[in-house]
């Protein structure tokens, strides 16, 4: 059946074979490319959203012969996702910018404009499967779990799933690459965009000192035991797991083990410190039911790490999770997602370790 979808075009390889493909399957297509007026950082790591794939985007749905709209959303995306960047950081904690692009740029606001220029989906390129069950819109993992991204997409609701397509959820990279190149698109070979598109190195810290120059000042590196080590450069240089950059020497390697913002220090220990079991969660958001009782299942605390066995207690408006074995790096400003096998079930923001 012939669907009006309008397809999120990042310029990229993954956005453009998903709208080859729904164009390919009959539908009427329209593509949309969110403009935030991040700059071209080189030519290694292409911006997403920047000019490079502004004009990737157009000359693919010129290709495939489809309408083609530039959205400016720069303020929206400083106001919920740069500026939300910037304060995480500053207070100590590590957030996940992608988590919230998708929750009020990409699904929030670009959804309702496609939604008012007529179309019935909003479709993007993003690597993760959507299926109708009896229970309502279940969001699933990719076929390729190597590519597999449902961690970023675990505040999706239903009223939005009802509305989304991911076309590449049951292909692996490899196959859309090949697909791009039989398709005849330019962008074919084009490598993945950087990780974080408004970071020209992936490291937070410089930018944020550049911006917040009062507010970032030299603190205490100090041991669980409050006993000083050394000086830390400033809070927005450091996360919980991190090795590299502590400036000390111990005779053994030492690692973030926690952050106080409010005492300017950074925490520092042993690898063995950094492995801990119980943490809380603030803004808890179900895909579908929420937990009204304890639930086990298992618990990905972030993008790169394998989910383990874990029980989840509901507290008043927040979650406790306690993991089976330790894991190493809990970090508040994380998301911390629930699976039940390959479907995601909810998550929600690391608020703090537990001792």
């Amino acid at each position: 059946m012939k669907k009006f979808v309008a397809i999120a075009m990042s310029g990229g390889v993954d956005s453009s074979v998903a709208a080859a493909l729904l164009k390919e399957q009959g539908h009427e297509v329209v593509g949309l490319t969110m403009c935030f007026n991040l700059a071209e950082y080189d030519g290694k790591r292409p911006s997403c959203c920047g000019l490079a794939g502004i004009e990737d985007a157009r000359r693919v749905a010129q290709k495939l012969g489809i309408r083609h709209y530039v959205i400016n959303l720069d303020k929206d995306f400083s106001r919920d996702v740069i500026g939300d960047f910037y304060q995480e950081y500053l207070n100590g904690r590590t957030p996940n910018p992608c988590v919230r692009c998708n929750q009020f740029i990409k699904f929030g606001i670009l959804l309702k404009k496609a939604l008012n220029l007529g179309a019935k989906f909003l479709a993007t390129g993003h690597y993760a499967r959507i299926v109708k069950s009896q229970q309502g819109y279940l969001l699933k993992k990719a076929r390729d779990l190597k590519k597999d991204q449902s961690y970023f997409l675990y505040r999706l609701n239903q009223e939005q799933l009802k509305h989304l397509i991911f076309p590449l959820g049951n292909f692996t990279k490899l196959k859309v690459r090949k697909m791009a190149a039989d398709f005849g698109l330019n962008v074919a070979g084009k490598q993945d965009s950087q990780e974080i598109c408004f970071l020209p190195d992936g490291k937070p810290g410089a930018l944020i000192k550049a911006k917040n120059l009062k507010t970032v000042k030299q603190g205490d590196l100090v041991d669980k035991d409050g006993n000083i080590l050394g000086l830390h450069q400033g809070i927005p240089f450091y996360t919980v797991g991190q090795r590299h950059g502590l400036g000390i020497a111990k005779g053994y390697p030492l690692y973030v083990r926690g952050i106080n913002a409010k005492k300017n220090r950074i925490i520092v220990g042993p690898r063995q410190d950094i492995y801990q079991s119980e943490f809380m969660i603030k803004e808890g958001h179900f895909l579908n039911k929420p937990f009204k009782k304890k639930v086990e299942i298992r618990v990905r605390i972030r993008y790169n790490h394998k989910e383990a066995p874990a029980t989840v207690y509901p507290v008043g408006d927040k979650l406790k999770v306690i993991f089976k074995d330790p894991q190493f790096a809990i970090t508040p400003g994380q998301s911390a997602v629930f699976y039940d096998k390959d479907v995601v079930l909810g998550g929600g923001i690391i608020q703090k370790v537990i001792d």
